[in-house]
Protein backbone atom coordinates (compact mmCIF):
# COMPACT_ATOMS: atom_id res chain seq x y z
CA UNK A 1 0.00 0.00 0.00
CA UNK A 2 0.97 3.35 -0.61
CA UNK A 3 0.63 4.97 2.65
CA UNK A 4 2.12 2.36 4.37
CA UNK A 5 5.13 2.74 2.43
CA UNK A 6 5.01 6.09 3.29
CA UNK A 7 5.34 4.91 6.98
CA UNK A 8 8.06 2.94 6.26
CA UNK A 9 10.14 6.01 4.77
CA UNK A 10 9.13 8.05 7.76
CA UNK A 11 11.14 5.53 9.82
CA UNK A 12 13.95 5.50 7.58
CA UNK A 13 14.74 8.85 8.38
CA UNK A 14 14.04 8.55 11.71
CA UNK A 15 16.78 6.12 11.95
CA UNK A 16 19.09 8.11 10.08
CA UNK A 17 18.00 10.86 12.09
CA UNK A 18 18.51 9.15 15.45
CA UNK A 19 21.96 7.76 14.17
CA UNK A 20 23.33 11.21 13.48
CA UNK A 21 22.51 12.64 17.36
CA UNK A 22 24.21 8.82 18.63
CA UNK A 23 27.30 10.20 17.12
CA UNK A 24 27.25 13.48 18.20
CA UNK A 25 26.59 12.32 21.83
CA UNK A 26 29.52 10.18 21.40
CA UNK A 27 31.76 12.96 19.65
CA UNK A 28 30.93 14.99 22.58
CA UNK A 29 30.94 13.11 25.53
CA UNK A 30 34.49 13.14 26.47
CA UNK A 31 33.94 10.68 29.60
CA UNK A 32 33.18 7.11 27.72
CA UNK A 33 35.81 4.35 28.85
CA UNK A 34 36.31 2.61 25.73
CA UNK A 35 35.55 5.46 23.06
CA UNK A 36 37.09 3.43 19.74
CA UNK A 37 34.47 0.74 20.88
CA UNK A 38 31.67 3.44 20.78
CA UNK A 39 32.74 4.39 17.21
CA UNK A 40 33.12 0.62 16.27
CA UNK A 41 29.34 0.11 17.89
CA UNK A 42 28.05 3.23 15.77
CA UNK A 43 29.56 1.53 12.72
CA UNK A 44 27.61 -1.51 13.36
CA UNK A 45 24.17 0.90 13.68
CA UNK A 46 24.96 2.64 10.80
CA UNK A 47 25.60 -0.50 9.03
CA UNK A 48 22.14 -1.73 10.38
CA UNK A 49 20.36 1.20 9.88
CA UNK A 50 21.28 1.04 5.87
CA UNK A 51 20.28 -2.59 6.30
CA UNK A 52 16.81 -1.99 7.15
CA UNK A 53 16.52 1.11 5.32
CA UNK A 54 16.98 -1.17 2.14
CA UNK A 55 15.13 -4.24 3.43
CA UNK A 56 12.13 -2.53 4.94
CA UNK A 57 11.74 -1.24 1.43
CA UNK A 58 11.11 -4.41 -0.60
CA UNK A 59 10.77 -7.06 2.32
CA UNK A 60 8.82 -6.57 5.76
CA UNK A 61 9.50 -10.20 7.01
CA UNK A 62 8.73 -11.29 9.87
CA UNK A 63 12.27 -12.82 10.56
CA UNK A 64 13.58 -9.16 9.32
CA UNK A 65 11.74 -7.83 12.13
CA UNK A 66 13.07 -10.20 15.05
CA UNK A 67 16.33 -9.43 14.15
CA UNK A 68 15.65 -6.06 13.62
CA UNK A 69 14.65 -6.30 17.70
CA UNK A 70 18.18 -8.61 18.41
CA UNK A 71 20.81 -6.52 17.04
CA UNK A 72 19.10 -3.36 18.66
CA UNK A 73 18.74 -5.31 21.46
CA UNK A 74 22.28 -6.46 21.73
CA UNK A 75 24.04 -3.00 20.51
CA UNK A 76 21.93 -1.51 23.54
CA UNK A 77 23.58 -4.14 25.35
CA UNK A 78 27.12 -3.36 24.58
CA UNK A 79 26.86 0.60 25.73
CA UNK A 80 28.00 -0.26 29.17
CA UNK A 81 31.50 -1.77 27.95
CA UNK A 82 31.88 1.56 26.20
CA UNK A 83 30.64 4.28 28.99
CA UNK A 84 31.89 2.54 31.70
CA UNK A 85 30.32 0.76 34.89
CA UNK A 86 28.74 3.48 36.21
CA UNK A 87 27.01 5.39 33.52
CA UNK A 88 23.75 3.39 33.55
CA UNK A 89 23.03 3.71 37.26
CA UNK A 90 23.86 7.31 37.30
CA UNK A 91 21.31 7.95 34.21
CA UNK A 92 23.79 8.11 31.80
CA UNK A 93 22.09 8.02 28.21
CA UNK A 94 23.00 4.76 26.17
CA UNK A 95 25.24 5.01 23.54
CA UNK A 96 22.09 4.22 20.87
CA UNK A 97 20.33 7.11 22.39
CA UNK A 98 16.67 7.94 20.63
CA UNK A 99 18.01 4.95 17.58
CA UNK A 100 16.48 2.16 19.79
CA UNK A 101 13.15 3.06 19.42
CA UNK A 102 13.50 2.07 15.43
CA UNK A 103 12.92 -1.68 15.76
CA UNK A 104 9.08 -0.75 18.56
CA UNK A 105 8.10 1.60 15.26
CA UNK A 106 8.62 -1.00 12.62
CA UNK A 107 6.74 -3.47 14.67
CA UNK A 108 3.86 -0.87 15.49
CA UNK A 109 3.65 0.02 11.91
CA UNK A 110 3.80 -4.30 10.74
CA UNK A 111 1.65 -5.44 13.38
CA UNK A 112 -0.45 -2.40 14.98
CA UNK A 113 -0.47 -0.75 18.25
CA UNK A 114 -0.35 -4.39 20.31
CA UNK A 115 2.91 -5.50 18.54
CA UNK A 116 4.68 -2.21 18.78
CA UNK A 117 3.53 -2.17 22.49
CA UNK A 118 5.01 -5.27 23.34
CA UNK A 119 8.67 -4.40 21.51
CA UNK A 120 8.73 -1.28 22.95
CA UNK A 121 8.00 -2.82 26.16
CA UNK A 122 11.04 -5.19 25.87
CA UNK A 123 13.39 -2.50 24.79
CA UNK A 124 12.51 -0.46 27.91
CA UNK A 125 13.00 -3.19 30.04
CA UNK A 126 16.47 -3.85 28.78
CA UNK A 127 17.16 0.06 28.86
CA UNK A 128 16.28 -0.04 32.57
CA UNK A 129 18.08 -3.10 33.02
CA UNK A 130 21.47 -1.10 32.00
CA UNK A 131 20.54 1.61 34.41
CA UNK A 132 19.72 -0.57 37.50
CA UNK A 133 16.29 -1.57 38.35
CA UNK A 134 16.23 -0.82 41.94
CA UNK A 135 16.86 2.91 41.02
CA UNK A 136 13.33 4.07 39.95
CA UNK A 137 14.15 7.97 39.60
CA UNK A 138 11.49 9.02 37.43
CA UNK A 139 13.08 12.02 36.48
CA UNK A 140 15.48 10.15 34.77
CA UNK A 141 15.53 6.29 33.89
CA UNK A 142 11.55 5.66 33.24
CA UNK A 143 10.79 8.36 31.24
CA UNK A 144 12.63 7.47 28.48
CA UNK A 145 10.85 3.79 28.85
CA UNK A 146 7.42 5.30 28.90
CA UNK A 147 7.97 7.49 25.60
CA UNK A 148 9.19 4.48 24.10
CA UNK A 149 6.27 2.57 24.84
CA UNK A 150 3.67 5.09 24.27
CA UNK A 151 5.41 5.40 20.44
CA UNK A 152 5.16 1.81 19.69
CA UNK A 153 1.74 1.98 20.65
CA UNK A 154 0.70 5.30 19.62
CA UNK A 155 2.25 4.79 15.78
CA UNK A 156 1.24 1.33 15.57
CA UNK A 157 -2.59 2.22 16.44
CA UNK A 158 -1.85 5.26 14.00
CA UNK A 159 -0.67 3.09 10.80
CA UNK A 160 -3.28 0.41 11.65
CA UNK A 161 -6.11 2.99 11.78
CA UNK A 162 -4.71 4.46 8.18
CA UNK A 163 -4.71 1.33 6.52
CA UNK A 164 -7.92 0.92 7.27
CA UNK A 165 -8.48 4.53 5.93
CA UNK A 166 -7.01 3.26 2.65
CA UNK A 167 -8.47 0.08 2.33
CA UNK A 168 -12.05 1.84 2.71
CA UNK A 169 -11.02 4.86 0.03
CA UNK A 170 -9.98 1.49 -2.35
CA UNK A 171 -13.45 -0.11 -1.58
CA UNK A 172 -14.70 3.26 -2.38
CA UNK A 173 -13.18 3.30 -6.00
CA UNK A 174 -14.05 -0.25 -7.01
CA UNK A 175 -17.81 0.79 -6.37
CA UNK A 176 -17.28 3.46 -8.14
CA UNK A 177 -16.02 2.03 -11.17
CA UNK A 178 -18.81 -1.06 -10.56
CA UNK A 179 -21.28 2.08 -10.63
CA UNK A 180 -20.06 3.49 -13.94
CA UNK A 181 -19.87 -0.04 -15.57
CA UNK A 182 -23.39 -0.41 -14.92
CA UNK A 183 -24.28 3.00 -16.08
CA UNK A 184 -22.61 2.01 -19.66
CA UNK A 185 -23.94 -1.65 -19.61
CA UNK A 186 -27.65 0.14 -19.09
CA UNK A 187 -27.17 2.50 -21.90
CA UNK A 188 -25.64 -0.47 -24.25
CA UNK A 189 -28.45 -2.79 -23.76
CA UNK A 190 -30.97 0.49 -22.88
CA UNK A 191 -34.69 -0.96 -22.61
CA UNK A 192 -34.84 -2.21 -26.25
CA UNK A 193 -33.37 -5.69 -25.62
CA UNK A 194 -35.69 -5.95 -22.47
CA UNK A 195 -38.33 -5.14 -24.69
CA UNK A 196 -38.07 -7.80 -27.05
CA UNK A 197 -37.75 -10.71 -24.56
CA UNK A 198 -40.89 -9.17 -22.84
CA UNK A 199 -42.67 -9.63 -25.71
CA UNK A 200 -41.25 -12.72 -26.53
CA UNK A 201 -42.19 -14.03 -22.89
CA UNK A 202 -46.11 -12.26 -23.91
CA UNK A 203 -46.01 -13.76 -27.13
CA UNK A 204 -45.14 -17.16 -26.38
CA UNK A 205 -47.71 -17.63 -23.51
CA UNK A 206 -50.34 -16.34 -25.73
CA UNK A 207 -49.54 -18.93 -28.12
CA UNK A 208 -49.09 -22.04 -26.00
CA UNK A 209 -47.80 -25.04 -27.04
CA UNK A 210 -43.61 -24.83 -27.45
CA UNK A 211 -43.33 -21.43 -27.71
CA UNK A 212 -44.77 -21.25 -24.39
CA UNK A 213 -41.48 -22.34 -22.99
CA UNK A 214 -39.54 -20.11 -25.43
CA UNK A 215 -41.59 -17.18 -23.84
CA UNK A 216 -41.07 -18.93 -20.18
CA UNK A 217 -36.73 -18.94 -21.14
CA UNK A 218 -37.28 -15.16 -22.56
CA UNK A 219 -38.81 -14.04 -19.48
CA UNK A 220 -36.00 -15.66 -17.36
CA UNK A 221 -32.99 -14.06 -19.17
CA UNK A 222 -35.11 -10.72 -19.43
CA UNK A 223 -35.18 -11.34 -15.20
CA UNK A 224 -31.46 -11.85 -15.35
CA UNK A 225 -30.62 -8.82 -17.64
CA UNK A 226 -32.25 -6.32 -15.36
CA UNK A 227 -30.78 -8.28 -12.53
CA UNK A 228 -27.17 -7.79 -14.27
CA UNK A 229 -27.93 -4.07 -14.97
CA UNK A 230 -28.74 -3.59 -11.22
CA UNK A 231 -26.02 -4.97 -9.17
CA UNK A 232 -23.60 -5.07 -11.96
CA UNK A 233 -20.87 -7.79 -13.64
CA UNK A 234 -18.14 -6.77 -11.64
CA UNK A 235 -20.49 -7.43 -7.73
CA UNK A 236 -20.52 -11.18 -8.25
CA UNK A 237 -16.89 -11.63 -8.02
CA UNK A 238 -16.06 -9.22 -5.41
CA UNK A 239 -14.65 -11.14 -2.39
CA UNK A 240 -17.00 -10.25 0.76
CA UNK A 241 -20.28 -9.91 -0.83
CA UNK A 242 -22.67 -12.97 -0.69
CA UNK A 243 -25.82 -11.03 -1.84
CA UNK A 244 -24.25 -10.88 -5.14
CA UNK A 245 -23.43 -14.21 -5.50
CA UNK A 246 -26.89 -15.05 -4.47
CA UNK A 247 -28.77 -12.64 -6.98
CA UNK A 248 -27.09 -14.72 -9.68
CA UNK A 249 -30.51 -16.95 -9.09
CA UNK A 250 -32.97 -14.45 -9.63
CA UNK A 251 -35.20 -15.76 -12.94
CA UNK A 252 -38.52 -15.22 -13.59
CA UNK A 253 -39.68 -17.91 -11.16
CA UNK A 254 -36.60 -17.22 -8.34
CA UNK A 255 -37.14 -14.22 -6.75
CA UNK A 256 -34.13 -13.28 -4.98
CA UNK A 257 -34.07 -10.68 -1.86
CA UNK A 258 -31.05 -9.53 0.08
CA UNK A 259 -30.02 -6.24 1.85
CA UNK A 260 -28.42 -3.09 0.35
CA UNK A 261 -25.31 -3.39 2.08
CA UNK A 262 -23.00 -6.37 1.24
CA UNK A 263 -22.95 -9.50 3.34
CA UNK A 264 -19.33 -9.91 4.70
CA UNK A 265 -18.06 -13.20 3.44
CA UNK A 266 -14.73 -14.83 2.12
CA UNK A 267 -14.86 -15.72 -1.38
CA UNK A 268 -14.24 -19.19 -0.98
CA UNK A 269 -17.40 -19.45 2.26
CA UNK A 270 -19.51 -17.32 -0.41
CA UNK A 271 -19.08 -20.11 -3.09
CA UNK A 272 -19.98 -23.20 -0.92
CA UNK A 273 -22.75 -20.57 0.45
CA UNK A 274 -24.39 -19.85 -2.90
CA UNK A 275 -23.54 -24.02 -4.04
CA UNK A 276 -25.37 -24.96 -1.19
CA UNK A 277 -28.73 -22.22 -2.22
CA UNK A 278 -28.01 -23.99 -5.79
CA UNK A 279 -28.72 -27.47 -4.91
CA UNK A 280 -31.67 -26.28 -2.87
CA UNK A 281 -33.59 -24.62 -5.82
CA UNK A 282 -32.35 -27.37 -7.99
CA UNK A 283 -33.86 -30.04 -5.13
CA UNK A 284 -37.22 -27.36 -5.76
CA UNK A 285 -37.38 -27.66 -9.54
CA UNK A 286 -36.88 -31.45 -9.64
CA UNK A 287 -39.92 -31.93 -6.87
CA UNK A 288 -41.99 -28.71 -7.63
CA UNK A 289 -41.31 -28.54 -11.40
CA UNK A 290 -39.96 -26.19 -14.15
CA UNK A 291 -42.53 -23.71 -13.19
CA UNK A 292 -42.19 -23.90 -9.21
CA UNK A 293 -42.05 -20.45 -7.55
CA UNK A 294 -39.25 -20.01 -4.95
CA UNK A 295 -38.14 -17.11 -3.25
CA UNK A 296 -34.38 -16.75 -1.73
CA UNK A 297 -34.02 -14.02 1.07
CA UNK A 298 -30.66 -13.43 3.24
CA UNK A 299 -29.85 -11.13 6.09
CA UNK A 300 -27.04 -10.43 8.41
CA UNK A 301 -27.46 -10.57 12.29
CA UNK A 302 -25.52 -10.13 15.13
CA UNK A 303 -22.55 -11.94 13.32
CA UNK A 304 -24.48 -14.74 11.25
CA UNK A 305 -25.83 -14.88 7.98
CA UNK A 306 -29.16 -16.42 7.52
CA UNK A 307 -30.18 -17.19 3.47
CA UNK A 308 -33.32 -18.79 3.73
CA UNK A 309 -34.70 -20.71 0.58
CA UNK A 310 -38.67 -21.27 0.04
CA UNK A 311 -41.27 -22.92 -2.36
CA UNK A 312 -44.53 -23.26 -2.63
CA UNK A 313 -44.44 -26.95 -3.18
CA UNK A 314 -46.05 -30.16 -2.11
CA UNK A 315 -43.85 -30.06 0.89
CA UNK A 316 -41.10 -32.77 2.37
CA UNK A 317 -43.19 -35.93 3.94
CA UNK A 318 -42.25 -36.91 7.24
CA UNK A 319 -38.92 -39.21 7.25
CA UNK A 320 -38.17 -38.95 3.19
CA UNK A 321 -35.02 -37.04 3.74
CA UNK A 322 -33.37 -39.98 6.17
CA UNK A 323 -35.28 -42.71 3.58
CA UNK A 324 -33.24 -40.95 0.89
CA UNK A 325 -29.76 -40.77 2.92
CA UNK A 326 -30.28 -44.23 3.74
CA UNK A 327 -30.86 -45.17 -0.18
CA UNK A 328 -27.36 -43.19 -0.83
CA UNK A 329 -29.66 -40.14 -2.27
CA UNK A 330 -27.43 -37.31 -0.21
CA UNK A 331 -28.04 -34.40 -2.27
CA UNK A 332 -29.69 -32.42 0.63
CA UNK A 333 -27.25 -34.43 2.93
CA UNK A 334 -23.89 -33.75 1.10
CA UNK A 335 -24.81 -30.73 -1.39
CA UNK A 336 -26.48 -28.40 1.39
CA UNK A 337 -25.61 -29.94 5.17
CA UNK A 338 -22.08 -30.98 4.46
CA UNK A 339 -21.19 -27.82 2.75
CA UNK A 340 -22.79 -25.54 5.92
CA UNK A 341 -21.43 -27.99 8.52
CA UNK A 342 -17.65 -26.99 7.02
CA UNK A 343 -18.59 -23.87 7.09
CA UNK A 344 -19.54 -23.85 11.04
CA UNK A 345 -23.15 -23.10 10.04
CA UNK A 346 -26.31 -25.23 10.25
CA UNK A 347 -29.35 -26.07 8.46
CA UNK A 348 -32.79 -25.92 9.18
CA UNK A 349 -35.16 -27.66 7.28
CA UNK A 350 -39.11 -27.16 7.81
CA UNK A 351 -41.81 -28.60 5.54
CA UNK A 352 -45.86 -28.63 5.80
CA UNK A 353 -47.39 -31.45 3.58
CA UNK A 354 -49.35 -29.29 1.10
CA UNK A 355 -47.54 -25.82 2.28
CA UNK A 356 -44.20 -25.98 0.54
CA UNK A 357 -40.66 -26.44 2.12
CA UNK A 358 -38.42 -23.70 3.82
CA UNK A 359 -34.23 -24.40 4.01
CA UNK A 360 -32.79 -22.13 6.11
CA UNK A 361 -28.69 -21.72 6.07
CA UNK A 362 -26.78 -20.01 8.80
CA UNK A 363 -22.89 -19.41 8.79
CA UNK A 364 -21.15 -17.30 10.93
CA UNK A 365 -20.60 -13.78 8.99
CA UNK A 366 -16.98 -12.75 7.72
CA UNK A 367 -15.09 -9.95 9.68
CA UNK A 368 -16.02 -6.24 7.85
CA UNK A 369 -12.99 -5.40 7.60
CA UNK A 370 -9.25 -5.45 9.06
CA UNK A 371 -8.40 -3.90 12.66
Amino acid sequence: MEIEGSFWRAIAVYRIASLGYAALLLAGAGGYRHPVAGWLLLGVMTGWTAATTLAYSTARSRFLLVADVLVTLGCLMASPYVQGPGAGPAGVMPVTATWVAGPALAWGVHGGRRAGAFVAILLALGDLWLRGLDRFDLSVPVNGAVLLILAGTVVGHVARLTKQAEERLQRAIEMEVAGREREQLARGIHDSVLQVLALVQRRGLEIGGEAAELGRLAGEQEAAVREMIRSGPAAADQDGDLGARLRRYTSATVTVSTPATPLPLPAGQAREVTAAVGAALDNVRRHCGEDARAWVFAEHDDGWITVTVRDEGPGIPAGRLAEAAAEGRLGVTQSIRGRIAGLGGTVGVTSVPGQGTEVELTVPAGPPARG
